[in-house]
C-alpha cells in the first residue's frame, strides 16, 4: 500500500470463478477477513434464503417481480439465471467504491463475469477456481450437505461446461491447498493494484518529481 501514499488510486473489481465447491467462497472468505481494503460485492438473488443468511449482507433476497424491475432499469452490472434462480450484482454501490479506491469482490459465474468486462473491462480482474481433480470436486460438494443428491449431480454435470470458460480468465488458481492458493490469490491482488491505468494521481506525481530534479 506505500505507493498510495504518494498517488490515488481507482479501485479495481476482482472476480473469482469456479464451478460449485472448487473453494472459491472459502478464498473469498478469507481474503476478505486479512485484507482491510477490500469489500464484498452483494449480490441481489431469487433464490430462498438460506438458514443464517442475512438480506443486505449474504444477498438481496428479492422476489421475481422486484428482480425484474431492476433489470428493467439497468440498475444490474450483470445478471444471469442459475439452477432456475436469478443473480445480479446492483451497479451503485460498486461505481460508488470503486470511485473511492475501493476494490470490490465479486463471487460469480461465467457468465455474469462476461457482462461485466463488457460494462467495465479496465476496472475487471478474473481469476478462476479450479479444483485439484473431478473427484475431489465430488467429495467437496457432499461434504457441504447443502444440497440433494440430485442437486449434486447437476452440480458436476455443469462443472464441466463451467471448467471450458476457463480461458476467459486473466489468471487460473488450481485450489488444492487454501494457504497456497490463497497467497496466490493476494499476490494477484498486489500487482494488479499496482497497475499503471489504475493510479489516478501518478501523472501529477511524476510531474512533481520531475519539476524538482
Amino acid at each position: 500500500m506505500s505507493s498510495e501514499k504518494y498517488v490515488g488510486r481507482r479501485g479495481l473489481m476482482l472476480v473469482l470463478s469456479s464451478p460449485s465447491g472448487a473453494g472459491k467462497t472459502t478464498l473469498s472468505r478469507s481474503l476478505l477477513e486479512s485484507d482491510p481494503d477490500i469489500t464484498m460485492s452483494v449480490s441481489a438473488t431469487t433464490r430462498p434464503r438460506r438458514p443464517g443468511e442475512t438480506h443486505g449482507k449474504d444477498y438481496y433476497f428479492l422476489s421475481t417481480e422486484d428482480f425484474g424491475i431492476m433489470r428493467n432499469k439497468g440498475e444490474f452490472l450483470e445478471h444471469a439465471k442459475v439452477f432456475g434462480n436469478y443473480y445480479g450484482t446492483p451497479k451503485a454501490p460498486v461505481e460508488e467504491a470503486l470511485a473511492k479506491g475501493r476494490d470490490v469482490l465479486f463471487d460469480i459465474d461465467w457468465q455474469g463475469t462476461q457482462q461485466l468486462e463488457e460494462a467495465a473491462h479496465e476496472d475487471v480482474v478474473k481469476v478462476f477456481i479450479l479444483p485439484p481433480s473431478a473427484q475431489d470436486l465430488e467429495k467437496r460438494l457432499n461434504r457441504r450437505a447443502q444440497d440433494s443428491a440430485e442437486v449434486v449431480a447437476a452440480r458436476m454435470e455443469k462443472a464441466s461446461d463451467e471448467i471450458s470458460h476457463y480461458q476467459e480468465y486473466d489468471y487460473i488458481i488450481i485450489n488444492d491447498d487454501v494457504k497456497v492458493s490463497l497467497a496466490e490469490l493476494k499476490a494477484i491482488l498486489a500487482a494488479e493494484r499496482l497497475k499503471r491505468h489504475r493510479l489516478t494521481g501518478l501523472s501529477n506525481f511524476v510531474k512533481r518529481l520531475r519539476d524538482a530534479l
